[in-house]
Formats: C-alpha cells, structure tokens, sequence
C-alpha cells in the first residue's frame, strides 16, 4: 500500500510541476485536443450504430420472442460501447504518444532538466521514433486487449462481474497506462520494452498507483485532456525513482598534470620522494637515546673541555 500512495503522489507531483511551467501545460494540451476529437466522434458514432451492431451479431436470436431478443440485444449493445469505452481509454495514451512525440519528448525532458538532468537518449531521427513508439504501443495494446477480454468475460459472474472484476479492470488499464506513459523517459535510458515491463512489475504497486488514479480522471472527457501534460510529466518523475540516471565519471587524460605527479588521477604506485632521508635542520635534535653509547672515535684526542680528560 505504500508504493499505491507513492504513485498517486507521483501523479499529484506531476500535475504541480505542469502548474507551475503554464507554458508547458499548454504545450502538452495540443496532441491529447486532436485524440480526443477523433475518439469522441468514434464513440458517437458507436453509440449510434450500437443497435444494428447487436442485431449483426445475434442472428441467432431473430427467431426468438419479444422480451429476450430485446434483452439479449440490448445486453451485447451495451457490453460493445462499454468495451469500446474501455478500448479508448487503454488506446487513449498510446494514441495521444503517437500523436504528440515531438511534444512529450521534449516535455519530459524539460521535466529532467528541472529536476537536476537526465540522459539524452540515443540520436535517431523522428520517423525512426515514431516507429519505435508505435511498435510498443502496439504490444502493450494487445497485452492490455488480452486481459481485458478476459474481465469482459468475468463480467458475466454474478456478484464478482459487479463488484471485483470493475475494480481488477481499473487496476489493470492503470498498470499498462503506466508503461505507456514511462515509455519515453525510460528508453532514453536505455531499457527496452521487455526491460521496462520487467522493471515496472518489480514495483507493480507504484505503477498501479501512478495508473490507476490516472485512469479515474481519464473517465471525465474534460479531465482527460486537462490532466494529460501532467501525466507525462509525472510519468518522468516515476521514472527517475525507478531508474536514476547516475552522470559516469570522467577518466583522467594523458596531460592531466595531477595524473603525472601522483595525485588523484593517477593509479599507479606514488612517485619516490626526491628525500627520503632528509637530514635534520640545525635547530633540530636527533632522536637521544639514553640507553645508546655515543660514538667513540679513536683518531679524535679529547678536548681539554671534554670528560675524561687527564684520565689515565
């Protein structure tokens, strides 16, 4: 429970950020306006055909009474928008990343800038990008299309379709949100989309967390377009905890002087000292010993000031 309140954190973080850099979060409204007309128009016209669609798909029921054709009709034609709904807010990101790369690339990396830096990323060029992003969208579409067969599926128990199964689907949409949404940041540091997933499934409950509360908003049309720029930024935020960028080292170069003389960029054993036995200075005294004897020369005639002087 700790990391699912991190991730909720992480989302109300980066919506801030996008608060406080206003020009950013009208820079990031652009790709995620132009999704939302197009799927507002596929969900109208969805809504629209959604008789004909349940008609076409339940021949079988042409010859059947009154009341449970209707039933059985008007049940398939809700489960397609409601599956359509759940199709357009698990597509909704990715569609919306397709769209406005230029944009939330540079977005997150401003986001990396102003929260102390972050890799470049390799240097390809843009349709390379898009081709990139829009393959993994692609496997994260149909891992997520997956699981999301298999709840409409589970919707049919009764108590558990109304009750668990809601609260699984919001869980689930909210993780591959998420990936989605760390794409960008993560790639730059050099992750692939297995590497991502793996990583993300080490701290499901951050990632579910981040998600899921993203995928509340996302139910309100308004919001989702509104809270976009800050779902990236966030996202980028995310992806600095699970993966932070460490700048590597500098290695010291040939003309390096510190490297010559021993200090810190040299690795090698320190240089011999120019004195390794330096002779004491006249206002210094040697080392006395009073257990040592001194030197007793026998060339040298005593002095008449030295002891033993007149000894025999």
């Amino acid at each position: 429970m700790r990391d699912f309140g991190a991730g909720l954190r992480f989302l109300f973080n980066g919506q801030r950020w996008v608060a406080r850099h206003g020009r950013w979060w009208g820079f990031g409204l652009i790709p995620a306006l132009i999704t939302l007309v197009g799927y507002l128009a596929a969900m109208a016209v969805l809504i629209v055909y959604a008789g004909d669609l349940a008609s076409w798909a339940t021949p079988f029921a042409d010859d059947w009474s009154q009341p449970w054709r209707d039933i059985v009709r008007v049940t398939v034609g809700a489960a397609a928008v409601g599956m359509g709904g759940l199709l357009a807010v698990l597509t909704f990101t990715a569609v919306t990343l397709l769209i406005g790369e230029p944009f939330y690339e540079s977005l997150s990396a401003k986001v990396e800038e102003t929260e102390g830096g972050g890799p470049q990323g390799p240097d390809l060029p843009l349709w390379r990008e898009l081709w990139i992003a829009a393959k993994d969208s692609l496997a994260v579409l149909l891992r997520a299309a997956g699981f999301g067969v298999l709840l409409f599926l589970c919707g049919f128990i009764p108590v558990v379709g109304q009750t668990v199964v809601p609260v699984v689907g919001v869980c689930v949409s909210g993780f591959f949100l998420t990936v989605e949404l760390t794409g960008t940041p993560l790639q730059k540091r050099g992750l692939a989309q297995k590497e991502r997933l793996r990583l993300l499934r080490s701290r499901t409950g951050l990632a579910v967390g981040f998600g899921a509360g993203l995928v509340l908003l996302f139910l309100i049309p308004v919001l989702t377009v509104l809270a976009m720029p800050g779902a990236v930024a966030g996202a980028t935020l995310l992806a600095r905890e699970i993966a932070p960028h460490e700048e590597p080292a500098e290695e010291p170069s040939g003309d390096d002087p510190s490297a010559a003389d021993g200090g810190p960029g040299h690795d090698g054993p320190p240089p011999y000292p120019q004195q390794p036995y330096p002779h004491p200075g006249p206002y210094q005294q040697p080392y006395a010993d009073p257990y040592r004897q001194p030197y007793a020369n026998p060339y040298q005639q005593p002095g008449p000031g030295d002891p033993g002087q007149g000894r025999p």
